[in-house]
């Protein structure tokens, strides 16, 4: 990560504004709202995201979890946000910006309710946050990571301009324990103009509230 970014007190962006959804900093107090969330979406979870097999959780598990990501957050550890509605009423889905990368790259992450796939929702937060990880965090490049077997996951960076760079065979552990294969996909700076990522509209937020300029 650039000394810009873990250096100036307002960033990274607390808060991101897509056409649909708002993309922000989880809170404690959003533990039930993500509780519902995950739980009527479990058997869509279980299949793709390791995590889901120890769901649900309890409501205090969730406040405690919350609680540590967003101390890694104001840390500058690692970036997870929760996607709301426009009213932040309810759990979206969840997406992250995350620091396991050598280089100065992040890797986003994403989960969308189950009554929520196939809307384009996953296509538009990776794309916002695609733009924010380049234009607020000044990485030079941005991977997404996926099962290949996920083709609704996979369909996400190839429709935005990520270009697949590897397919890493038994790397990485499935929803069961099992090893399986992984797919990196990648975008550089440079190419961003050319990508569906330039037209994004999003809109960024400091710690304070204040607006970031999104290039």
């Amino acid at each position: 990560m650039s000394s810009e970014t873990s250096t100036d007190p307002r960033r990274p962006a607390y808060r991101i504004e897509t056409e649909r959804a708002v993309v922000r900093c989880w809170n404690p107090t959003d533990a039930g709202i993500l509780l519902r969330a995950v739980t009527r979406s479990i058997d869509h979870l279980r299949d793709w995201m390791p995590w889901a097999k120890n769901e649900p959780t309890t409501l205090e598990e969730k406040i405690a979890l919350l609680r540590h990501w967003r101390a890694e957050f104001d840390q500058d550890s690692d970036y997870t946000y929760g996607i709301f509605s426009p009213t932040e009423k309810e759990v979206w889905g969840g997406t992250g910006l995350h620091r396991r990368l050598t280089g100065n790259a992040l890797e986003i992450g994403y989960w969308i309710r189950a009554d929520l796939i196939n809307r384009g929702l996953a296509t538009e937060i990776a794309a916002a946050l695609t733009k924010v990880a380049f234009s607020v965090n000044k990485v030079d490049r941005v991977e997404i990571h996926c099962d290949p077997a996920n083709v609704r996951s996979a369909a996400i960076p190839r429709k935005l301009g990520f270009t697949q760079e590897a397919l890493l065979r038994r790397r990485a552990t499935g929803s069961d324990g099992s090893p399986i294969d992984t797919m990196i996909w990648t975008l550089f700076l440079d190419q961003v103009g050319n990508t569906p990522v330039a037209g994004a509209r999003v809109k960024a937020f400091d710690v304070l509230e204040s607006e970031i300029h999104i290039t």
